[in-house]
């Protein structure tokens, strides 16, 4: 391109910036040129002068090409119904514009040619700056057609003219210069987009690892964009070149859903999302270019969890689906009492009308969009099973945990899969399932046998996830949410999750690669007891969930929380990364009080009101403050943003609760911003007319950031000296070592079952089940191939390890059980010997999903 000025039409704003000159990694989006019309041919009719009315100008239509200017630099010498009323004062301007493309098709004196000696007589330098009007209307009388001369030292100008006006034969020669040029450009620009599709799509599976610190994608798809969002085609899409089917794209892309509706794909960190329907479980994603893709290895040194949970999808809560359990108030407090609602007014499947639609494929996009890489997905065990007596939607969650992994696999998330309610409840919280004063797993009377049931169900899961299909997504593993350890004791807890170490390396084996992290909760004990425990044990991972909501309140105002959270969290992660191993807040928010809609449960007050049972603080305020966020200031949002960077800084690892909460029947709101990064308003379950209505609320508001890496350094520079954390162990990425649990720690340890449990010093008379029962075998998806529809691919038969032949958990058969979740020893006395009946009772068959061993 010649060193000129550009300016393109439809776009008079735009800077007149050459191409050439604009910085390689700037977006030049903004310049591009906005196509016009060509110059109009000369006999087409609707340019013709004889059609124009006398007095009439050109129509509308008759837009000027980009290039526009005069024959000469004299105004009005050109007439042309491609041209604009640029002018020129001198030669010199009109020699070094864009503006020279004239072609002298007309002279004054018909026959006569100026001479490159007479325009050099007149002081012209160029041989065809013609002193005479140019004129491109063939119609026009008295102005001959005239071919400019060939002789030496005359160019020619406007090649458009020249191509009407020329011979036939010289066209066709010209035709097919330029068709083969078009012909070898389009060769290079092939191999230009198929060269990266084959060396990180085509040939994945690298073991390359990938840092945290930016950087261009290194994954297919066809000339994805960097993390600043340039370059690409607006779309990047890269094709199956068998099906011809789009199977990767980058921003801008069209995602089709299952419905037939479409969204836009919008990842300006130069992601790009992979689904092959030919090959369903290939992994070659990539959520971010700062993100390891799936093919790649995640470094827990160096590559940190920007995550999000998705919370109350799958596992209901009040207060993040309130209108689920208000349309109930106040019988319905927890999943339980939920589902007996349900079940009395119009059926538990209504249920699924939540899983269907309170997070669909398109939240899984904007959650890599919003520069996030991991998800923790809470499940509870009736997506496996349920017994007798227990009201919970059997099986159906699972599908949308299996359809979480496909959406995950596609968009390059890695999921951190978690057991949030398990038999019995190991806190009695509303999330274990149902709210109760007391845990009832490992503790009371019914406290070993909700323990074995639970590893059944850890053990189904982790063969599930273990197999090839899956293991690359489904990356970590939490075995149980916030058991309530200061209730249910230490040693009955660190002999439990010794018991699930075990029983999942079985299955897995030992060393990276094989199986997902394990990872463990704090039990509310802290970080620091956690040094050492375990030395020597495989991929274990230490989750913490630091919260200031529930703990003494406070009217400081929100400018003061940032510092509190580096002050507060900061040092022991760093800590614990060396001296345990992983460590990862697997729940955090922007709480800093209780306040909220249902937050401490259905019809409980809050602290902050001092209005919660047995709080004996102070009242500090009016939650409206804090729960109606349509009146938050700039400041409100600039204040919560800034304790949003420092937690994320001072707790390195994390996963955000959470990504949706919907809003209230009463107020038609959420009244617990605090809590999300999407908000989402749902009518009453199981209506014709249910609707779900999502935006990025904490993105689009301000008080989220648009880019989780804005939180580097936010600690110190608020000015809390920074610590940086060390290298975990060896073992604790699955390195030399793991695996080799010391002899002396093992001896710490009450080998499994516990001989004691709080409050019941002799275990042995507390009933228990017998493990002789069919273990549950997880279903995978159905991917059918589309070149066959006879063809189904291979998803897994649920189990990894066949070796691992032991049965499940049932009833012995003759003994009688208290109720799971009221068994504590308040209500019921510790039995005098343990019931042994003369074998295992199989329960009453049901659906067929899932199937068993």
């Amino acid at each position: 391109m010649s060193n000129v000025p550009y300016e393109s039409l439809g776009r008079p704003d735009s800077p007149t910036q050459q191409f050439n000159r604009i910085p390689q990694q700037q977006d030049i989006s903004q310049y591009a040129p906005v196509q016009s019309p060509p110059s109009p041919l000369p006999r087409d009719d609707p340019f013709d002068t004889h059609n124009l009315p006398p007095g009439a100008g050109p129509p509308m239509s008759a837009i000027p090409p980009r290039f526009m200017g005069m024959a000469a630099a004299h105004e009005g010498l050109r007439s042309s119904y491609a041209s604009s009323n640029n002018t020129y004062g001198n030669q010199q301007d009109y020699r070094m514009s864009e503006y020279d493309s004239v072609h002298g098709l007309n002279v004054h004196n018909a026959g006569s040619t100026p001479t490159l000696a007479t325009q050099r007589t007149s002081g012209n330098d160029d041989p065809l700056l013609h002193q005479e009007a140019y004129h491109d209307d063939p119609h026009q009388n008295g102005i001959p057609m005239s071919p400019v001369p060939g002789q030496a030292g005359f160019r020619e100008y406007m090649p458009e003219k020249r191509n009407i006006y020329e011979s036939p034969k010289s066209k066709t020669k010209r035709r097919g210069i330029v068709i083969g040029s078009i012909i070898l450009i389009a060769i290079l620009v092939v191999a230009a987009v198929l060269a990266p599709v084959y060396w990180f799509v085509i040939r994945p599976n690298s073991s390359k690892s990938s840092s945290n610190t930016g950087g261009s994608s290194t994954g297919g798809g066809g000339g994805h964009t960097d993390d600043k969002g340039s370059g690409g085609d607006g779309g990047n899409t890269t094709e199956d070149p068998k099906t011809h089917t789009v199977i990767s794209g980058g921003d801008g892309s069209k995602i089709k859903l299952e419905n037939g509706t479409e969204f836009t794909y919008n990842n300006k960190f130069g992601g790009f999302w992979y689904f092959d329907p030919s090959d369903p479980f290939k992994s070659a994603a990539k959520a971010q270019s700062y993100t390891p893709g799936l093919n790649e290895t995640w470094d827990y040194n160096t590559n940190r969890i920007f995550g999000v949970n998705l919370g109350g999808w799958l596992n209901t809560e009040p207060f993040i689906s309130p209108a689920l359990y208000e349309q109930f108030y106040p019988n319905a407090v927890d999943e339980y009492t939920l589902s007996q609602q349900l079940a009395a007014n119009g059926g538990i499947g209504q249920l699924e009308d939540h899983y269907k639609t309170f997070i669909t494929e398109e939240d899984f996009a904007l959650i890599a969009g919003a520069g996030l890489n991991w998800i923790r997905l809470p499940i509870a065990f009736w997506a496996l099973e349920i017994w007798d007596g227990e009201p919970f939607l059997e099986h159906v969650s699972w599908k949308y945990v299996l359809k979480a992994i496909e959406w995950a696999r596609k968009y390059g998330l890695r999921i951190n899969l978690d057991l949030h309610a398990v038999p019995g409840s190991q806190n009695g919280w509303n999330h274990s399932g149902r709210l109760r004063d007391t845990p009832n797993f490992l503790r009371g009377v019914m406290g070993l046998a909700n323990a074995d049931r639970t590893l059944d169900y850890i053990r189904s899961i982790a063969q599930f996830i273990s197999q090839p299909q899956y293991k690359d997504v489904v990356c970590m593993f939490g075995i149980l949410n916030e058991p309530f350890t200061p209730n249910i004791g230490d040693l009955p807890m660190d002999s439990f999750n010794m018991r699930a170490h075990d029983l999942i390396r079985e299955i897995t084996g030992f060393g990276e690669g094989n199986g997902p992290i394990i990872s463990i909760h704090d039990g509310f004990t802290g970080i620091d007891p956690w040094a050492g425990k375990y030395a020597g044990s495989d991929r274990l991972a230490l989750d913490i969930h630091p919260y200031f909501a529930f703990g003494q309140q406070t009217a400081d105002p929100m400018a003061q929380q940032a510092v509190r959270a580096c002050d507060t969290w900061a040092g022991g992660t760093n800590r614990s990364m060396g001296a345990f191993g992983i460590t990862a807040a697997g729940e955090f928010s922007n709480a800093i009080n209780d306040c909220g809609t249902y937050v401490n449960g259905v019809g409980i007050g809050t602290r902050y009101e001092a209005t919660f049972p047995g709080y004996s603080g102070a009242r500090q305020g009016d939650c409206s403050r804090w729960t109606d966020w349509t009146k938050y200031t700039d400041q409100d949002k600039a204040d919560i943003k800034e304790f949003a960077l420092a937690s994320m800084d001072a707790l390195t690892n994390w996963f955000f609760w959470t990504w949706k909460i919907g809003d209230t029947l009463a107020a038609g709101r959420v009244e617990s911003p605090f809590w999300l990064v999407l908000l989402t308003f749902k009518m009453s379950v199981g209506s014709a007319n249910t609707l779900t209505r999502s935006y990025k609320l904490g993105l689009e508001q301000g008080w989220m950031p648009t880019d989780p890496r804005e939180s580097y350094g936010k600690c110190a520079s608020l000015g809390v000296a920074a610590t940086s954390a060390p290298a975990v162990p060896a073992t604790a990425t699955g390195g030399p070592g793991a695996g080799t649990i010391s002899p002396n720690i093992r001896a710490s340890l009450t080998q499994w079952p516990v001989a004691a449990l709080t409050g019941i010093p002799n275990a042995d008379v507390l009933p228990i089940y017998t493990p002789t029962g069919p273990m549950i075998t997880l279903p995978g998806p159905t991917f059918t191939d589309p070149a066959n529809p006879q063809k189904t691919f291979d998803a897994g038969n649920g189990w990894f390890n066949p070796a691992d032949t032991v049965g499940a958990h049932v009833p012995i058969t003759g003994c009688t059980y208290p109720d799971a979740y009221d068994a504590g020893t308040e209500k019921i006395p510790v039995p005098s010997a343990r019931c042994t009946g003369p074998g295992a009772r199989r329960r009453a068959a049901r659906s067929p999903e899932p199937t068993r061993n």
